[in-house]
């Protein structure tokens, strides 16, 4: 496992913000909030949390354009947007949460491998404080924070069943598998590839256990950034 800082309260005017370092990859992760539901949530009394993943043109040794240079969304910040969005509702109890929509941005300041898992483990810590200034502010009559997400990689480098992989081995693994769980110990969503030899049901199980070891040190991280409890 690479170290792991999160810096809480990073920027001034988010309601909640985090920056996480994971080795070399850091990620800035920003929680905004709108006093409205999307169109498919309104009148329910229900909200929802939504995210969005982008890297900066410097994030990696090769510039990366901008998306605005483009003329759209890249494909890759789209499809890791959603699965942000996805974990962080795991956590929440979306109708305690009034109709009203809580954005988290992850910015990717610099990548060094897991730039997906880092931005749902330091968007939770984000979306908590969000959700700590809500109810603070009396807008929140309860908390809807149900538990904690953290995601961390995984995979198999020469053979090797490995934790927390940088971009040298991610890129040269031979089964790659990102995995986002819940800290009451449940799974939310498991993203696996053989990217050469199709892996087996002992490699899987030993991928899995290797996850979760990884993820209870986040929690753990997150509990320190966050000066409480899971």
């Amino acid at each position: 496992m690479r170290s792991v800082e999160i810096c809480r309260k990073f920027t001034k005017h988010a309601p909640g913000s985090a920056l996480i370092k994971q080795g070399d990859t850091w990620v800035l992760c920003t929680a905004s909030v709108e006093e409205k539901a999307p169109p498919f949530l309104r009148g329910t009394g229900t909200g929802w949390v939504t995210a969005e993943y982008a890297m900066l043109p410097s994030a990696t040794l090769t510039r990366k354009e901008r998306d605005i240079k483009k003329l759209r969304q890249d494909g890759r910040g789209v499809e890791i947007g959603r699965l942000i969005g996805r974990a962080l509702r795991a956590s929440v109890d979306l109708a305690k949460l009034g109709e009203r929509t809580l954005t988290i941005d992850c910015d990717v300041l610099q990548a060094d491998g897991g730039t997906r898992c880092a931005s749902i483990t330091g968007g939770m810590v984000a979306l908590e404080d969000a959700v700590s200034a809500l109810l603070a502010a009396g807008t929140l009559a309860e908390n809807p924070i149900r538990r904690r997400v953290a995601a961390v990689s995984v995979g198999i480098c020469a053979g090797v069943p490995t934790l927390d992989l940088d971009y040298a081995h991610d890129s040269t693994a031979d089964v790659d598998l990102n995995v986002v769980m819940t800290s009451d110990g449940r799974f939310v969503e498991l993203q696996g590839t053989a990217e050469h030899e199709p892996f087996t049901d002992a490699q899987l199980d030993a991928l899995r256990a290797l996850a979760k070891e990884g993820c209870a040190a986040l929690f753990k991280a997150q509990a320190q950034a966050l000066g409480r409890d899971a």
